[in-house]
């Protein structure tokens, strides 16, 4: 039995590279599980958020798990790296609200997934992608690590009630008291949460777990202190069990069927001139926020070269590119790498087995769609992980060049509208068009790369003529 698993274990070591890249098998698993308990909510949560544009839960629950079986297991076979793949929240959220706005069926928005999926495929063929990724500087590289890391923190601290909302939008009004004339306080959008809530109190005593774990350097940190705290809420009455149990393949094909949404996109529509500021729209926030998240995972995970790209980093686009068009045919939305990978990364995962590690969980929860309902509840277990991973992915604000504003600048601005505007690819954007411009004000355009100006035209026609949001 030991020289049968032995056997087994030298050719998964051979064929994900594991030795050569310092893991092993166990570690990989580890990491493969980490990441998949910090990003299932996504079973749950985009099909709550697509239901929006009139598309059907069941079904759409379906086609999310269905995605994210693709994209993990061609990022584990073909690229090799220990990404998860999955509908991204956020162009969900575009789709499910902002296109609605538009008056734009359902149809029509698949449509425009499927050829932004097409664009991207193309684009990472002739190896324009990794041009374009290889040509932006390693400040502006290590401020989307640091940003990433903070919005991960951020989301984590929201959902976890840690921070909560003050306010809906933006407040207007004088800055004065009217019976004073002096300056009061300004209002915030945000504030801290209740710290007497038990939840609140269980993501605290998690994140603090996961920390002291990680300082001492024990293996399955996150994990270990995920299971704890969840462990620990139920013992508290702060979750409850499912009351059904495994599903059966005939109750999925009744209540889980996905022929209302299979193949029903509409492409036509899509190429119409009038539809082009939401391709446009839909294509930069795709594209950037996989940039965003290879080159923040890959910093977390000490897989950059020497000037801080991404090796190889073609493979993973085009799995990023099919599993975009498969999402687009199945009846979902743009689909790309998970920055909640960095969790699995940090546990120590470098290969393509973590990420088949994560499509064969995501096909088992098929199988325990009432079980995991319940366990998605357990905010206060999971996103103390992010909160932990956002402080571990800190350390790249040491590749930011500060003794140089034309590059200090552009990763503030990064970093700041990622957080300030709830969007990743709104930093992204933002930090891509304030490099050049100041190079070139500053009479130092000699100094930039051919793709840089090309991506900061791109992001310039994207917040002049595409839906910013």
């Amino acid at each position: 039995m030991a020289e049968v698993k032995a056997t087994q274990q030298n050719f998964l070591d051979r064929l994900f590279k594991i030795s050569e890249r310092g893991s092993d098998v166990q570690t990989e698993i580890l990491g493969g599980v980490t990441t998949f308990v910090t990003m299932a909510y996504i079973i749950v949560v985009n099909p709550a958020i697509l239901s929006f544009a009139g598309i059907p839960v069941g079904a759409s629950t379906v086609a999310t798990i269905l995605t994210a079986v693709f994209g993990c297991f061609l990022m584990g076979i073909y690229a090799n790296r220990p990404i998860a793949v999955a509908p991204y929240m956020g162009e969900n959220a575009f789709i499910a609200f902002g296109m609605a706005a538009l008056g734009i069926g359902w149809q029509l928005r698949l449509g425009a997934v499927f050829v932004g999926g097409l664009m991207f495929l193309a684009m990472s063929l002739v190896g324009l992608r990794s041009w374009l990724a290889n040509s932006i500087s390693t400040s502006m590289k290590a401020s989307f690590a640091v940003g990433i890391g903070l919005f991960l923190t951020l989301v984590g601290m929201y959902q976890t009630g840690l921070i909560t909302s003050f306010v809906t939008g933006m407040p207007s009004g004088s800055m004065t008291v009217a019976t004073t004339g002096l300056l009061r306080a300004p209002d915030a959008p945000l504030k801290i949460g209740n710290l007497h809530d038990p939840q609140v109190l269980l993501a605290i005593f998690g994140f603090l777990l996961m920390t002291t774990l990680l300082s001492r350097r024990v293996h399955g940190a996150i994990l270990i202190g995920i299971v704890v705290t969840a462990l620990l809420g139920y013992a508290c009455g702060q979750g409850y069990i499912p009351d059904k149990g495994v599903l059966s393949l005939s109750a999925i094909a009744k209540d889980y069927d996905l022929s209302p949404i299979f193949l029903k996109l509409d492409i036509a529509g899509v190429l119409k001139l009038s539809f082009l500021p939401i391709l446009l729209t839909l294509f930069l926030m795709g594209f950037l926020d996989t940039l965003g998240t290879l080159v923040g995972v890959g910093s977390a995970g000490k897989m950059l070269d020497e000037k801080g790209n991404f090796p190889e980093i073609e493979k993973p686009m085009t799995v990023d590119a099919l599993s975009c068009i498969f999402s687009a045919l199945l009846g979902s939305s743009t689909s790309g790498a998970y920055i909640e990978s960095a969790a699995g990364i940090k546990e120590g995962a470098r290969t393509g087995l973590a990420a088949l590690v994560i499509a064969l969980l995501f096909a088992l929860s098929l199988f325990f769609l009432p079980i995991i309902e319940p366990l998605q509840h357990l905010r206060y277990a999971y996103c103390p992980a992010l909160m932990a991973v956002g402080v571990l992915m800190l350390s790249s604000v040491r590749n930011v060049d500060l003794d140089d504003l034309t590059e200090t600048v552009p990763a503030f601005m990064t970093i700041a509208m990622m957080l300030f505007s709830y969007n990743i690819a709104n930093g992204l954007t933002a930090g891509l068009v304030l490099y050049p411009t100041l190079k070139i004000l500053t009479g130092r355009a000699k100094e930039l790369h051919p793709g840089a100006l090309v991506l900061g035209v791109m992001c310039l026609i994207y917040f002049l003529f595409g839906i910013p949001h």
